[in-house]
C-alpha cells in the first residue's frame, strides 16, 4: 500500500500549496497472510515540488495480531522550474518482528535501508482525470548492493469521481531476495493495482491486489489480494 497520491501531483495545476491524507485498513487474504495492514498516507504540493510520505502496519504476530512489520517510504520531489520533469530523492526502511514469517526461521531484522534519486515525469489528460508517473532511479541497498529502480505510478477517476482506479509498479534487483543473505542479485517486481468506490468524499471501499515476484523473501510469483477501507481527511 504505497504511492497512490503520488499522482496527485496534478493539483499542482491548480494550486501552489494542496495537500491530502488518507487512512487505509486492509485485510490481507494471501495464502499464509490473513492479517490487518493499516497504512498512513501523506501528500502536498508546494511551490517547490511535491512530498510524499507513508507508514506501513501488519498486525500478524501472535494469538493477539500485534503489529510487527513497520515500513516506511519517504520521497521529494523537486520541480520550481515547470513542466513535467522533477527531481526526486526517496528513502525505505523498516523492520519485520519475530516469528512473523518462515521463510527468515522465525528471526527479526530490518528491512534495509535505501536511498533513491533520479527522475520523474508526468504526464496527464486534459482535465486531469487521468495520471501518470514515470520514475528512473538510482537505488542504493545499504549493506547489499546497487541498482536501478523502474517505477509506475498511475490514477484514474471515473463515473464522475464515483470510482478511483490507481497503483504502481517497481522493478529492481536485489541480493538476498530469498534468504537473509546472498550474492546474486535477483530481479523483485511488485505492483499492487486497487480499485475503490466513493461513497462520500471522505469515505471509500475496494480492494488491492498485491502482484510480486521474488519479494519479501518469497521466490518466485504471489497473489496477495485485499479487501478495504479508507477515509481521506
Amino acid at each position: 500500500m504505497k504511492k497512490m497520491m503520488a499522482a496527485l501531483f496534478l493539483l499542482a495545476a491548480v494550486s501552489t500549496q494542496v495537500k491530502a491524507q488518507n487512512f487505509q485498513v486492509h485485510y490481507d487474504f494471501g495464502k499464509g497472510r490473513e492479517y490487518v495492514t493499516t497504512t498512513l498516507e501523506l501528500f502536498k504540493v508546494d511551490k517547490w515540488g511535491n512530498t510524499f510520505a507513508f507508514i506501513d502496519y501488519d498486525f500478524n504476530y501472535g494469538d493477539k495480531k500485534s503489529p510487527a512489520l513497520s515500513y516506511m517510504e519517504f520521497a521529494r520531489c523537486l520541480n520550481f522550474w515547470g513542466g513535467p520533469f522533477s527531481a526526486q530523492i526517496e528513502y525505505n526502511g523498516g523492520l519485520i518482528g519475530r516469528a512473523t514469517t518462515t521463510n527468515f526461521a522465525g528471526e527479526s531484522y530490518a528491512i534495509n535501508n535505501a536511498w533513491l534519486v533520479g527522475v520523474d515525469y508526468f504526464m496527464h489528460n486534459a482535465d486531469f482525470s487521468k495520471t501518470l508517473n514515470l520514475k528512473v532511479l538510482a537505488k542504493d541497498i545499504i549493506g547489499k548492493n546497487y541498482t536501478p529502480q523502474f517505477t509506475a505510478v498511475w490514477g484514474m477517476q471515473l463515473l464522475d469521481k464515483k470510482v478511483t482506479l490507481c497503483g504502481f509498479a517497481d522493478l529492481w534487483w536485489e541480493k538476498g531476495t530469498y534468504t537473509a543473505s546472498g550474492d546474486d542479485a535477483n530481479p523483485v517486481f511488485i505492483t499492487e493495482p486497487q480499485f475503490w468506490y466513493n461513497f462520500t468524499s471522505n469515505f471509500s471501499a475496494g480492494s488491492e491486489v498485491e502482484i510480486a515476484s521474488n519479494f519479501g523473501g518469497i521466490k518466485g510469483f504471489k497473489v496477495c489480494p485485499t479487501l478495504a477501507v479508507k477515509w481521506n481527511f
